[in-house]
């Protein structure tokens, strides 16, 4: 970036590190709240049954996959009368000191570079054995 003219110049953001705790904490919150929405009444799939209460249950049961519901119940704990004060409140503190950060260096920069993972990409025909988002009938 140098030979082309870059002027580089070292920033710090003491908080990034606090990004990915930060994160599931409150994506899984989110999700819980958004997605509370869909219970084969008005929005996303319906599973067929012989009640209400039979339609609701194997509507949730059916309706998402392993890691959208990890998701919900881990955002809905998260979100609890006991939990939110001690973790969703703070995660959202910390997003605001992480958004500072970032204000702070985009202010002596404008573009910042570093690394997006901290280790090496897999081979590019490996197949990891992660749960899948994507496999909800929403």
């Amino acid at each position: 970036m140098q030979d082309l003219g870059a002027e580089v110049q070292e920033v710090t953001c003491p908080r990034f590190r606090y990004g990915l705790p930060t994160y599931y904490i409150l994506a899984p919150s989110e999700a819980s709240a958004n997605l509370a929405r869909y219970d084969g009444v008005k929005y996303g799939y319906r599973a067929p049954a012989s009640n209400l209460l039979a339609m609701y249950e194997q509507t949730r049961e059916g309706g998402f996959g392993p890691e959208v519901k990890r998701r919900i119940a881990i955002g809905t704990y998260v979100l609890s009368a006991g939990y939110y004060d001690a973790y969703y409140l703070k995660a959202q503190k910390v997003r605001a000191l992480i958004r500072q950060d970032f204000d702070r260096a985009f202010a002596q920069v404008d573009v910042l570079v570093c690394p997006t993972s901290p280790v090496r990409p897999l081979p590019w025909a490996a197949k990891p054995k992660i749960p899948s988002a994507c496999t909800s009938r929403i």
